[in-house]
């Protein structure tokens, strides 16, 4: 099994250093969120990811969620793991207090999620849809809804899922047959069958909290037809109880590569009673508050298995011994395969990617909060647009940089990555669903180049790019080649954004084309500038602790070395077109 301990040092590093946007530090409501407060959060939260939750990712690959006679059992131990995970409080750490939440803002909540994708991502998953159920139906619902199901989802009693696939479609929703009958009171009963479901049914929590897409009986085909209904596995009488089984079934349990441990369920909706969240028509809109909030996560998913990936690669590297290196340690036998170029490059790769991506990560949450919390209306949408534009990279980059990371993990563990004793291909194989989840990653890139660059708030990619620009500037004599490097990359990415803009005007095909590699270019850019971000403090604050600062610049380089250059490759490849590729005859 491999074995896992929490980065809290490089998570607090970021806390206490790189807290420095000034519209994030105006938000009065995390004002006493202090270093201190978060610092005991991430010890304890560390301490039940490493202690409890670990051991069960293991158990629940070799014991898989299993549907018996209409009732899906989680593996063992997850029930006794489940009821202590909530009795500490974890599910309520970002909810609201009027729900009985903690109201920790995501530059904090999102270190918990890293932490716990690494640990067991199956297990995770149970939990995970709930908060973001828990934020869709506080953005959109009625006071009685969430007075009525809100604090037994904040407290961890009742779950929730995001009910979106059927059989007939899959990213494109308009095409979904699932039915909503407006009833007399007011209620609709909701017929159709949805595949996918994450947590669709288990045995953990008293009560199922689903969020479904269906289309009322007299509301237009496609897209501009579908509203959204909470439907609740049993109904909710009056008095906040539990009560009969509403009209839903576990048809079967999808058999995976990975995620075994995960419940991912087929559900039959048969006159259930719902009732609708949000505008009627109007379902993709609230739906996206959930949606949106999970791609985010999604990419953490990829940014958690892959610092354990690194850690077990790193463990093995220091204590496999293998050949003999150009400068041979050993004089009798072979040396340490953390002594050869070649496995410490792969090394570094990972390390430098996975601290550039968490620094990015929470720049991102920092924004998160702004567009939510912020009094001015302007800076609120600001940051909101930056979040959109961002959303798709940490989404699909850090999920396909994870299916590098954990494949580069089992190669260096050999032979023994492969086998089931190390674990590291339980890691390949979890994660392998993250660039799929959630639209896949191509429908990412999509979104990003067609939708997200500009929209009705101007042209936001300049406003990113300008926004960078004027954040990188230092007098540090050392940081300076560091900003020339990524002068040169900001340009590239520059023209490319220019280029994207003039090709979706004339030819989209080449748009279309080259929308992952942009996604990609403009991925690795950011990332180099969070470590520029990184570097900054790193320099300035050298003498404070010289051995992580020394660590830090060294990776740094590293990235900037021989993972950015990446970002021209990706630029040369699309600026090339898509006529080959459109009018080549497949056979």
């Amino acid at each position: 099994m491999p074995s896992y301990t929490a980065p809290v040092e490089d998570m607090m590093f970021l806390f206490e250093k790189l807290r420095n946007n000034k519209n994030y530090n105006e938000l009065e409501k995390y004002k006493e969120v202090s270093s201190d407060l978060v610092k005991d959060i991430l010890q304890e939260a560390a301490k039940i990811n490493q202690n409890l939750i670990l051991p069960l990712a293991k158990v629940g690959d070799e014991n898989p969620a299993v549907l018996e006679n209409g009732v899906v059992r989680t593996p063992p131990g997850y029930k006794e793991a489940y009821q202590k995970y909530i009795e500490d409080g974890w599910t309520s750490l970002s909810c609201d207090p009027k729900y009985g939440g903690q109201g920790m803002p995501k530059t904090v909540s999102a270190f918990f999620d890293e932490m716990l994708s690494a640990a067991s991502l199956s297990f995770k998953l149970y939990s995970e849809l709930s908060i973001g159920a828990y934020n869709c139906i506080n953005h959109h619902a009625t006071d009685e809804i969430k007075d009525k199901y809100l604090p037994k989802m904040v407290e961890g009693k009742w779950s929730g899922t995001m009910c979106l696939t059927e059989p007939v479609c899959g990213t494109d929703l308009g095409l979904l047959k699932t039915k909503a009958s407006e009833q007399s009171d007011g209620t609709y009963k909701i017929s159709g069958q949805k595949i996918f479901i994450t947590s669709g049914d288990h045995d953990l929590t008293e009560n199922i909290i689903h969020l479904v897409l269906a289309r009322a009986s007299d509301s237009p085909a496609g897209t501009k037809g579908i509203s959204l209904f909470l439907v609740p596995k049993y109904v909710v009488k009056d008095d906040g109880k539990v009560g009969p089984r509403n009209g839903i079934s576990t048809g079967s349990i999808e058999n995976k590569m990975g995620i075994k441990g995960s419940a991912t369920c087929v559900l039959n909706f048969d006159e259930a009673t719902g009732y609708m969240i949000g505008q009627k028509d109007k379902g993709l809109n609230a739906m996206f508050t959930m949606m949106n909030l999970e791609r985010i996560v999604v990419g953490i998913q990829g940014l958690g298995i892959s610092e354990i990936a690194y850690q077990n690669s790193l463990a093995y590297a220091k204590e496999r011994k293998q050949g003999k290196t150009n400068k041979t340690k050993s004089k009798n036998g072979a040396d340490l395969i953390i002594e050869h170029a070649d496995i410490r490059r792969t090394l570094l790769n990972m390390k430098s990617i996975i601290e550039g991506e968490r620094a990015l990560c929470f720049w991102l949450s920092q924004q998160t909060e702004v567009s939510l919390n912020h009094p001015n209306d302007q800076i609120r949408q600001e940051a909101s647009d930056y979040v959109s534009l961002m959303t798709p990279v940490v989404k699909s980059l850090f999920t396909d940089l994870a299916m590098e990371i954990t494949n580069d993990a089992m190669q260096i563990h050999g032979g023994y990555g492969y086998t089931k004793d190390q674990g590291i291909e339980q890691l390949y194989r979890d994660n392998r669903i993250t660039p799929i989840y959630e639209g896949t990653n191509s429908v990412q890139a999509a979104d990003l180049v067609f939708r997200k660059l500009s929209n009705k708030n101007g042209n936001i990619i300049k406003k990113f790019l300008d926004l960078v620009k004027s954040e990188i500037d230092s007098d540090n004599e050392k940081i300076k080649p560091f900003i020339k490097d990524f002068d040169y990359y900001l340009n590239i990415l520059t023209k490319f954004s220019e280029w994207i803009d003039d090709k979706n005007k004339t030819e989209k095909d080449d748009v279309s084309a080259a929308a992952n590699d942009y996604l990609r270019t403009l991925g690795y850019v950011s990332i180099a500038y969070s470590w520029i971000k990184v570097l900054e403090v790193s320099f300035k604050d050298y003498n404070e602790n010289k051995n992580f600062y020394d660590d830090k610049i060294n990776t740094a380089k590293f990235y900037f070395d021989k993972v950015l250059p990446r970002a021209e490759q990706h630029y040369k490849t699309a600026i090339s077109g898509s006529s080959n590729i459109m009018n080549f005859k497949f056979n």
